[in-house]
């Protein structure tokens, strides 16, 4: 079984591409979640994962439509690794998850007081780091 369950924050507003597959447009979203770790370190930091993340269709289409940075959705699918060689001739190995399922994980009242406290919504979580994107096989 390959199952993904995932809660967390958009790091930013997803890519969106649209695909011809037989004469038909199919969107693509990609994005990465910031999935806050249960157990702080040493030193009381929070710590995250950042999960890349494609969908597909509709849920791309919803991803299009709702997805901002530092929205919190709960998204579900599978984990899909696989490689490709890039345009100095190495292996890049990605693992991504394939999101089938994507819900809002908190309500609208909720982060408009955030917003109204003024406190960002990506708080506690790190940046992505610069250069990560040449590693990336949807450039």
């Amino acid at each position: 079984m390959n199952k993904a369950i995932l809660s967390g924050r958009l790091t930013k507003d997803p890519e969106i591409r649209y695909s011809n597959n037989a004469g038909n447009q199919t969107a693509v979203a990609r994005f990465t979640l910031a999935v806050q770790r249960k157990f702080k370190k040493q030193n009381d930091a929070a710590d995250a994962d950042f999960i890349q993340c494609v969908s597909f269709g509709r849920t791309a289409e919803f991803l299009e439509k709702y997805g901002k940075k530092g929205i919190k959705f709960n998204v579900c699918g599978r984990i899909e690794t696989g490689k490709y060689i890039n345009q100095n001739g190495y292996d890049v190995y990605y693992t991504h998850v394939v999101v089938e399922e994507v819900e809002f994980a908190e309500s609208k009242s909720s982060n408009a007081a955030d917003q109204n406290r003024n406190i960002p919504p990506s708080e506690g979580f790190m940046e992505i780091p610069e250069g990560i994107e040449e590693e990336l096989p949807f450039n």
